[in-house]
């Protein structure tokens, strides 16, 4: 990898600690802090939130003609995405440790802490946890994907690819035979 190219993703690692550091004080300015992966809020923040839960009834008068007769198309996403989820962890317990492939941890990618929000109804909470079960798996998927690319194929393609995986960043560059050759070596090797 070239010099400027490898001092950019530094500046870039750089960058995405300090909006680590920025996030975390942000959770200090809304009060709450996690404690043993579970999340507490101080007690008047959580009557707080009690406060502006939308009611039941409310949140279903008050949902848009469409929202409602799109639900269903929405949630039948469900089987293919718990389909998605089964077979690439079967595909990663099966084919990664074949070729020393690291793992990909599933409960990286899997968050359902949007339910301790004292501010959502019993609606919003199950839409909650579809999201981030869709999001945690297409994101689980990626990763799963991308380690294959880099042990397979990590040539960058000739035009820019947005929102690539994290691994692209290692990738040779497209028509650089030279350096695939020896990324890919380096990567079977450290595989």
């Amino acid at each position: 990898m070239n010099a400027k190219i490898s001092d950019l993703i530094a500046r870039i690692r750089e960058l995405e600690e300090e909006i680590e550091a920025e996030v975390e004080r942000r959770r200090e300015d809304l009060h709450f802090r996690i404690e043993d992966r579970r999340i507490r809020f101080e007690r008047d923040i959580l009557a707080r939130h009690r406060a502006l839960k939308t009611g039941l009834l409310r949140y279903v008068a008050q949902a848009r003609f469409t929202s409602l007769l799109s639900a269903p198309l929405i949630y039948a996403l469900i089987l293919p995405l718990a389909l998605i989820d089964l077979a690439v962890s079967v595909y990663q317990d099966v084919c990664f440790p074949l070729y020393g492939i690291p793992r990909v941890r599933r409960a990286d990618y899997l968050h359902f802490d949007r339910g301790s929000l004292a501010y959502l109804n019993v609606i919003e909470r199950f839409n909650c946890a579809y999201c981030a079960y869709a999001n945690g798996v297409i994101a689980y998927a990626r990763q799963v994907a991308g380690r294959t690319e880099l042990y397979w194929c990590p040539i960058k393609h000739a035009r820019r690819i947005v929102e690539a995986h994290t691994h692209y960043r290692q990738f040779a560059d497209f028509g650089d035979a030279e350096s695939y050759r020896r990324e890919v070596d380096k990567q079977r090797r450290e595989a």
